[in-house]
């Protein structure tokens, strides 16, 4: 199996984790039985785990485009070392992203997410 797949399923495993983290961190503020329900009378999350959950959002945007770009890659033959290097800047990039998303470090968290994008751009030139 082609490394590239391999950290795309790294990065629906980051995209899980993070769901967790985003529950757990949400639990002491609303309890488990709002959880568990319909979340129609929910108050609005706060601090980490506020951050966690848009961690989590932003990461589903970013692994629909990753996802796609591998998969094109891999399709059409297109892998090499870039587009490894692109997948590898993109995962660690990714869990830099959530970690220092949910800490509240916002310069870092930027750049780690322009290294991400940094990641995505290296398979799209690939595959173009």
């Amino acid at each position: 199996m082609k490394q590239e797949l391999t950290l795309l399923a790294y990065a629906v495993a980051l995209a899980f984790a993070q769901i967790l983290v985003a529950v757990l961190l949400a639990i002491p503020q609303v309890g488990l039985p709002i959880l568990m329900g319909n979340r129609e009378d929910m108050a609005p999350l706060t601090g980490a785990a506020d951050r966690a959950q848009r961690a989590y959002r932003n990461m589903l945007e970013s692994l629909l485009l990753f996802a796609a770009l591998v998969l094109v890659a891999v399709l059409a033959g297109r892998t090499n070392a870039t587009t490894l290097l692109g997948a590898q800047l993109f995962i660690w990039a990714r869990f830099a992203y959530a970690t220092l998303y949910v800490v509240g470090i916002p310069v870092l968290r930027t750049l780690a997410w322009f290294i991400a994008a940094i990641g995505l751009f290296l398979v799209f030139w690939q595959v173009i």
